[in-house]
């Protein structure tokens, strides 16, 4: 569990399995979809999520692909996805008694 937590915990881990959970992309559309995340940065984020068995290429130039592992982190975040639309629009309904 901790090592799941350090490595998407890190900036960007999470931005990158979601933008890819629809489907794969490229490098050059994944990074225009990532806002001001850095080349460098969304490289080395990458190889991180391939190192982790979440993400595949395909190909010297190809595309980025969600592993059935990487697809499972995918759903898991639609719940926080979720959690968070109530929490913006409503945060009042997360306070403890």
């Amino acid at each position: 569990m901790l090592a799941a937590i350090d490595l998407l915990g890190q900036r960007w881990m999470l931005r990158v399995v979601w933008e890819l959970e629809p489907g794969p992309l490229g490098f050059l559309e994944l990074r225009r979809r990532m806002g001001n995340c850095s080349s460098s940065m969304l490289s080395n984020r990458l190889q991180q999520l391939q190192a982790a068995g979440l993400l595949e290429k395909h190909g010297p130039k190809g595309s980025y692909e969600l592993t059935i592992a990487g697809v499972r982190l995918g759903e898991a975040l639609q719940s926080l996805w979720n959690w968070s639309e109530i929490w913006t629009d409503r945060p009042d309904d997360f306070r403890w008694p």
